[in-house]
């Protein structure tokens, strides 16, 4: 019960309270599928996202819910689902990219139950718990980081701070673009000598060419 100091407890405990057998089927599949897919997917964030997921979402229907009655894990239901939405478009990791897909191929026609409507009144759906279950699978798709799916970085100017002027490629040319040459290197008598050494032999070599035999 919303707004109520008794209808407290409900925000831990509504995902587990059901009308009737019909209500507890419609909810168990979608639940199952998407705890499977968090914990796959997701599993070093798996307990923060589904723990946090019921509180925030119960809190959400416990501040905006009608005089009525909450029950269902509905709202849990659009909070996984536009967690792993928004977080999968938003790590640009293919797999995730097309679990995305998968849930909006699935879970696409629910955007119809998160505002009040004529048909949503009469069935008896708690609009508002899909709605808040929604709003906080977004935030925790921006807050919660996913480190094991970052770009792994390989060169230099792929780190945020890279400053390409410091590199000695961009060194070699001024403030209008135009490259300076550089100084010509000095040689050096010791090495200089050394390398002619390498290719010079005193060994006396003979060649004999020998004629093709008939």
């Amino acid at each position: 019960m919303p707004k109520t100091v008794k209808g407290l407890r409900g925000i831990p405990l509504h995902v587990f309270i059901h009308g009737d057998f019909k209500h507890l089927l419609n909810n168990s599949f979608p639940v199952f599928f998407l705890i499977m897919a968090l914990r796959y997917f997701y599993r070093n964030q798996f307990w923060k996202v589904l723990v946090l997921g019921i509180l925030f979402s119960g809190l959400g229907t416990w501040l905006l819910g009608r005089n009525s009655y909450h029950i269902g894990a509905s709202g849990l239901i659009y909070c996984l689902v536009s967690f792993m939405f928004f977080k999968g478009i938003m790590t640009k990791y293919f797999r995730l990219v097309a679990l995305s897909l998968t849930i909006v191929i699935l879970y696409g026609g629910i955007l119809w139950f998160m505002f009040p409507s004529e048909h949503v009144a009469k069935e008896g759906i708690s609009w508002e718990a899909h709605f808040a279950g929604f709003i906080v699978g977004v935030l925790f798709s921006i807050i919660v980081k996913t480190p094991q799916f970052e770009k792994p970085i390989y060169y230099d100017w792929e780190h945020p701070d890279f400053d390409p002027s410091q590199t000695p490629f961009f060194k070699q040319f001024d403030a209008n673009g135009n490259f300076i040459n550089p100084p010509k290197p000095e040689i050096n008598e010791e090495i200089k000598s050394e390398v002619e050494g390498y290719f010079t032999s005193s060994v006396r070599v003979i060649y004999e060419f020998l004629g093709k035999k008939n």
